[in-house]
This record gives C-alpha cells, structure tokens and sequence, in this order.
C-alpha cells in the first residue's frame, strides 16, 4: 500500500493540509459565521472572505494529570477550623483573569478569542455547502465536448504505451508450445533413447546408434531454438475506446418585480436573493445559463447589469413575466436538451384578476415543462391574492414548485438554503 502527502503551500506559505483540517474541525463556527455574515452584507461585498472568531472554551485540548493516590496524612499549622475527619469543600472556580471581555482582573491571566480570517473561495465553499439544483438530468449526448476512457479488452494493434505485457507473454508462450510441442517431445525420447545407449557396457554399445541419436537431438535442438521468443503476432493492447459524456444542460429563468409597489429596500433584498443565486449556479455548474427577466407591466429579457441596477419602474402585471419566459423556453431550449428552472421575486401585489393568469400559466404551460420553480414574496405584511394562487400550485405541483415569505434580510440565506438545499437518496 502506498501513501500519497500533500505537501502544497497556500498563498501565505501555509500547509494546505493543515488548513483544510483546522476548517474541518471546526466547521460548526465557521458556518454560523458564513451565515451571519450573508444576512449582513451589502450586495456588492457579498464575494469577500470573512474573519472568524472561535471562543477560547472551544480551543482548548484535554490534559490527563497524575493525581496523588492512596489516602494521605497532613499536618497543617494553625488549623483554627476544621477538625480530624471534616472533608474540605472544592475551591469555587472563577478566579484569574478571563480574557474575551470578562472584565477587569489585577491577578491572572487569560485568553482572548481566537481570530482568523477565510478567503473569498472557502467562504463561498462554506455558502453553497450542501446545496444543488434539484432533479437535475443528464440529458444531452449529440455533439458532446466531454468523453471518458472506457477499457474494451484487447486488440492485436496499438500505442506501444498501452501494450499488455501479461497478455503478450501468454501469448509468446502459447505460440513457442504449439510450434515446438511435437519436437520437444520428440527430443526428450531421443534423449532417453542416447541415455539407455550410453548405460550399456563398452562390449555392447553401438556407436553408429550413438552418433545418429547424436545427430537427430542437435538437429531438433537447433529447429527449436531457431522459434522466435517473441513476434510481432505475440503482442497485445489494451483497447480503450471514448464514450461520450452526457451533459446536464440547466437554464435558470430569473425573474423579479420591479413595479412601484416594491419598494427600494425590498428592491434590494430581492437582488441580494438573485445575487446568492447566480454566484451559487456560476461557482457549481459550468453549463448553466441564466436568463434575467424584469417586469412591471410588462416584461422584458435584460442582461446582467440591467438586470441588477436599472431602476426603471411602473405598475404590477406579474403574468407578463410568465409569458415571455414561456415564448423563450419554447424557442431557444428544447426539452430534451435542457433542464428548466425558475426563480420569481415579488412582493405580492399584483393587478386586478391577473393571479388567477399566473397560477394557470404555470400549471398549464410551464411546470409540465420545468425541473423546479421556486417563489419568494418580500414583504412584512399579509399574504395577498397572489400568494393564495401560488398555495394552490404548490398542493398541485408540490415537488417541482415551493415558495418561501422572506420578511427582512436576515431571512435571505435560510430561504435560499431551504429552497435549494441537496435532498439525500
């Protein structure tokens, strides 16, 4: 058995091994740290590292002593209190300094809590930890970039890098018996015959007998031995062929409110919601598009950066978003090619009738078609017509639809982890 160390060194000339074992140990910390810092940022520092405080209790390691054995007997000077067989009480903890904010001490000393700081990639490692698309499929095969290497047995040509040295010799020596079997055999009867000839007393021996046995064995030794050791007919390859990988090709529809009734601050937690989640499908799939779609009365397909800072406005028909991304799937992704998911921010208000639209466009048109659809609705207040819509598509579509209230923006991280946490086999 082999060892393999890694002995690499991080940016800061640090063991890499033994930073990926402190994270480990104490991965509990470091995620309620991750978690409080997400609900705290602004939008535009959510990449950065983060510094991690441990509390000194959780630092330190356990200590075996030796105590004195046996029973013991002391003699004290100026014992004014206690009398022979009293039992002296355990001294009260507490004393000495504490460190960490446990105030003032003129005696001892203490600890402060341990400090240190995570980078940008370990902090998005300890984010998105645990979460994935759900019911993602491998679909696509035709005109694939990925192929594996598959063994497929043996084949008589090849790279000399892959030949089989067991395979080749098996079949040098299968080759060597079957050409020379019949004269090894023979040989070996010629040789005892010699032998048999040679025991005889000196009176008896025919040496005419001896010399054409003498003959014949150099004649088979030499007809053996002109049989190659190895030919080019001996040696095999082993035969890899390349399989093509299927890909699992995602598109993610984002679409958010933009309409007056949402206000700046709900505006933001709803980009702060789609920011988590674009970082989480750019950092864990290499092949998933995203698709930002804005609305307020009517919808329009953006790019990023609008997506993100335009601060166009107007009133509230949410159908209109549904509708151009169904007019978008039906054009640009095929569903055989594609896994299909959705991502919608409001705050609920919604124009007249147009909920009833919405919930029968999703479950007409769109969730028959779609891998998962999740909603969240910012607001403080009561549910309005469009959540009540939305809680009968979720009884009918429970495992590709599920919406979550986010109320403020501590509550941003634990809905996306709830919504797209990894479901267990």
């Amino acid at each position: 058995m082999s060892y393999i160390v890694d002995r690499r060194l991080n940016s800061k000339k640090k063991s890499t091994v033994n930073r990926q074992r402190f994270l480990r140990r104490y991965r509990k910390h470091i995620q309620k740290a991750v978690s409080d810092a997400v609900s705290q940022r602004s939008i535009t520092d959510m990449e950065k590292g983060e510094q991690i405080s441990i509390p000194k209790g959780d630092i330190t390691e356990p200590v075996f002593q030796h105590g004195k054995g046996g029973r013991n007997t002391n003699v004290l000077p100026g014992n004014k209190e206690f009398l022979s067989g009293d039992k002296i009480p355990r001294p009260e903890g507490g004393g000495g300094g504490g460190g960490s904010g446990s105030g003032a001490s003129d005696q001892g000393e203490g600890m402060d809590e341990f400090v240190f700081q995570i980078t940008q990639e370990e902090f998005l490692d300890f984010m998105f930890e645990d979460l994935a698309l759900p019911n993602l499929v491998k679909r696509q095969l035709s005109g694939s970039e990925e192929f594996k290497m598959r063994r497929a047995g043996i084949s008589n040509e090849g790279n000399p890098g892959r030949i089989n040295i067991v395979r080749s010799l098996r079949s040098a020596n299968a080759r060597r018996i079957a050409l020379t079997g019949s004269k090894r055999k023979k040989l070996q009867e010629l040789e005892q015959q010699l032998e048999l000839e040679e025991a005889k007393d000196p009176a008896l021996k025919d040496h005419l007998k001896i010399e054409a046995l003498l003959e014949s064995i150099a004649t088979l030794r030499s007809r053996i031995s002109r049989v190659p050791w190895l030919d080019d007919f001996d040696l095999k390859y082993n035969l890899h062929v390349k399989d093509p990988v299927p890909r699992s090709k995602a598109v993610m529809f984002c679409l958010m409110d933009v309409s007056g009734s949402m206000s700046q601050a709900t505006k933001d937690m709803a980009k702060r919601f789609f920011i988590l989640l674009y970082l989480f499908l750019q950092r864990n799939y290499e092949r998933t598009e995203v698709v930002f779609i804005r609305h307020h009365t009517s919808a329009k397909e953006v790019d990023e950066q609008e997506f993100f800072y335009s601060r166009e406005t107007g009133g509230t028909i949410v159908s209109s978003a549904l509708k151009l991304m169904k007019e978008i799937l039906d054009k640009r992704y095929p569903l055989n090619e594609w896994n299909v998911y959705a991502a919608q921010a409001s705050d609920g208000d919604n124009w007249n009738d147009d909920s009833s639209v919405c919930s029968k466009l999703l479950m007409e048109d769109l969730l028959p078609k779609l891998q998962y659809y999740s909603y969240i609705e910012i607001t403080p207040r009561d549910h309005q017509a469009l959540w009540e819509e939305y809680e009968q598509v979720a009884e009918a579509f429970g495992d590709v639809f599920a919406m979550q209230q986010i109320v403020d923006v501590s509550d941003i991280y634990p809905v996306f982890r709830k919504l797209f946490h990894k479901k267990t086999a």
